[in-house]
């Protein structure tokens, strides 16, 4: 005698869905593995894991309120303040660890805004013909030629006062246009591809095909410039709030040093206050760049180190 059993057949919608997602899944987990198995990504990972966490947990990390300003003025490092206090009667440590926030903020707001904006001109203006790109081009070309960083000091002049809503748009508008050519250059050489030759002979629209087709196959380029942008953006930050073009009432590195350069603190022999904030920043950034090495090694096998190779 035979038994029946009843037997569930998946429709072939589900069963592709069910398949699809641990594929994604799992290319995820070989890409991570990659990036992991490079000894200097793994440096630059902990070393922005701790950045994060300080950052999260800023409030239970600082011994005392950054804006406190009871504290006696000036002190030298010592068991209550273990970096000393500023001219203003404020304690150094809990400055440092609230303006890892406002770093880590404007790294990833302005990197992800100037990352974006350089995906959708890079991609346009690599894969269109004629007039338009050659109008792209210039436009493109002209941010480039102007130096960055002077530029953003007339933009940050003008508009002084506007905040970090103000630093992050400045480090935007200037920080863009070098991701773009780069991108541009890699989706012409894409464009010459047979899947992208198929697609338009399908009747594929221009959008479609640049967005579906060609952008994913760019994506540890566009994670590269994405983790460059925010490097530079970093720097940037800093570089404007230490020459007072911020908003200079905000607890950040970038102003920490602005008001340790205005209270002479070399002079009165408090390097904590120039060191400690100038060395978080080099610090995160370098992170970022290490990271980078990982990110490099995931489109380049020849870069890859240890189990990854195979």
């Amino acid at each position: 005698m035979t038994s029946t059993q009843n037997v569930r057949i998946p429709a072939e919608g589900a069963a592709d869905g069910a398949v699809a997602a641990p594929s994604r899944w799992r290319s995820f987990g070989r890409t991570l593995g990659v990036v992991w198995s490079n000894g200097k990504a793994r440096v630059g990972i902990v070393i922005l894991a701790l950045f994060v966490l300080v950052a999260v947990f800023a409030p239970l990390l600082a011994p005392y309120d950054p804006k406190d300003t009871s504290f006696e003025r000036n002190l030298d490092a010592n068991g209550a303040h273990w970096l000393g206090t500023t001219a203003a009667g404020e304690d150094v440590l809990s400055q440092l660890i609230f303006g890892a926030q406002i770093s880590i903020l404007v790294g990833l707001a302005a990197g992800v805004l100037s990352t974006l904006i350089a995906v959708a001109i890079g991609l346009s203006w690599g894969y269109l013909k004629g007039l338009s790109s050659e109008v792209v081009g210039f436009i493109v070309n002209l941010f480039l030629v102007i130096p960055g960083l002077p530029l953003m000091i007339v933009i940050a002049a003008y508009l002084q006062n506007g905040g970090i809503l103000m630093i992050i748009a400045v480090i935007v508008v200037t920080g863009w246009a070098w991701g773009a050519r780069v991108l541009r250059s890699q989706t012409q050489s894409l464009r010459s591809r047979d899947f992208v030759t198929a697609a338009q002979f399908s009747g594929e629209r221009a959008p479609r095909i640049v967005f579906r087709e060609i952008l994913p196959n760019m994506t540890s380029l566009i994670v590269g410039s994405l983790f460059g942008a925010a490097t530079a953006a970093i720097l940037a930050e800093a570089g404007l709030e230490f020459l007072g073009l911020g908003d200079s009432s905000i607890v950040s590195w970038g102003t920490m040093l602005y008001w340790a350069q205005n209270s002479n603190a070399l002079l009165t022999g408090q390097w904590a206050l120039l060191f400690a904030p100038g060395l978080c920043i080099a610090l995160l950034a370098l992170s970022l760049t290490l990271i980078n090495f990982g990110v490099d090694a995931v489109s380049n096998p020849r870069l890859r180190e240890g189990k990854a190779k195979k």
